[in-house]
């Protein structure tokens, strides 16, 4: 059984840090594309950032780019989000996902097949 479970969510601040971390089981990450997407209430998910498997490029929304960090320990079968630089609007709940889509889709959020809980993030001005 495939299981995602984030953690480390939390009110902060604007200008704070926050590290998000997901905790992956029944699921090899050095096969898949790990990411991390976001949704506001009233909003679709967004994506904000993913790994290329099994380890390599990174990519990031335009918004969060310079800000945030993502990375993973395929040993570990943990993804992290490192969060510097939060503004009010980054606010959400921010949710772990693997996905096996051809780069070039990675950032649409129909391409990321499994997803976690979620773990919630507020931002306060």
């Amino acid at each position: 059984q495939v299981q995602l479970t984030e953690s480390g969510g939390g009110l902060v601040q604007a200008g704070g840090s926050l590290r998000l971390s997901c905790a992956v089981s029944g699921l090899r990450i050095p096969n898949y594309h790990m990411g991390w997407l976001r949704q506001t209430p009233g909003k679709e998910r967004e994506f904000v950032a993913a790994s290329k498997r099994p380890g390599g490029a990174a990519f990031y929304h335009q918004s969060v780019e310079g800000r945030f960090t993502i990375s993973r320990s395929n040993t570990k079968s943990m993804i992290y989000l490192q969060m510097d630089n939060l503004k009010p609007e980054d606010t959400a709940v921010y949710y772990c996902a693997s996905s096996t889509a051809a780069l070039s889709a990675i950032r649409r959020t129909d391409m990321w097949t499994t997803w976690g809980q979620g773990t919630r993030v507020t931002v306060s001005s």
